[in-house]
């Protein structure tokens, strides 16, 4: 917002002669520090530690009671859950979708081939809608994990969405998260149907569900 009252200019085309004055003090001071600087310290490398499986960590603090039964609290799983596995496993049961036309829908993962072709739900045009997921982590934290969503009609890519969904531990609930609501196109050009892909990596680079689906847009009320 402007301020009411008179402001200062500034920059090198205002006052010329003063700004160069100016600059060549900062320049004599940069000069006169240069000549006073403490030597560089001895640099330092930085080693990460290995890789460990959260049940090697919980075991590493295995006399602290206290402390292991703190990180089981705090992972929201058992000692007697994990196997030693490195690597994160996301586990999808279900996708869902929510829309004030119809409620709540949800299709058991992983698909069968033969649903992949046909379609998965229905919306109206100009409807608002979102998508549910439902997953498990198993084994140890999944970091960043992300989703795209591309859609198709008849060939022509005409939309793709991405978020993040966050980093999760390992725990014996599974993980209900919503994606952002959408709106549905309207118009005699938007009705139809459409081929879609969803899919999950983290930042390791791991994907962990690719789902191709199908779903159609008809006329509204």
């Amino acid at each position: 917002m402007m301020d009411g009252g008179k402001k200062e200019e500034a920059g090198p085309f205002h006052g010329g002669a003063t700004w160069d004055k100016r600059k060549e003090e900062e320049e004599g001071d940069s000069e006169e520090d240069d000549h006073h600087q403490d030597p560089p310290a001895a640099a330092t490398s930085f080693v990460p530690g290995p890789l460990l499986s959260l049940k090697d960590q919980i075991e590493k603090d295995k006399e602290d009671e206290s402390l292991r039964r703190w990180k089981e609290k705090l992972l929201g799983c058992l000692e007697s859950d994990l196997d030693g596995q490195m690597e994160p496993e996301v586990k999808f049961h279900s996708v869902g979708i929510l829309s004030s036309d119809f409620g709540e829908i949800n299709t058991p993962l992983p698909i069968k081939e033969e649903q992949s072709n046909s379609v998965l739900f229905m919306l109206k045009e100009g409807s608002e809608y979102r998508l549910k997921l439902t997953f498990s982590v198993l084994h140890n934290i999944v970091s960043g994990l992300a989703y795209t969503n591309i859609v198709w009609k008849v060939g022509l890519q005409v939309d793709q969405s991405k978020g993040m969904l966050g980093t999760f531990a390992p725990r014996r609930e599974p993980y209900i998260h919503m994606l952002e609501e959408e709106t549905t196109p309207s118009g005699a050009l938007a009705r139809g149907t459409y081929t879609a892909k969803l899919k999950f990596m983290d930042d390791d680079k791991r994907c962990h569900l690719e789902l191709n689906y199908s779903f159609e847009i008809s006329k509204g009320r």
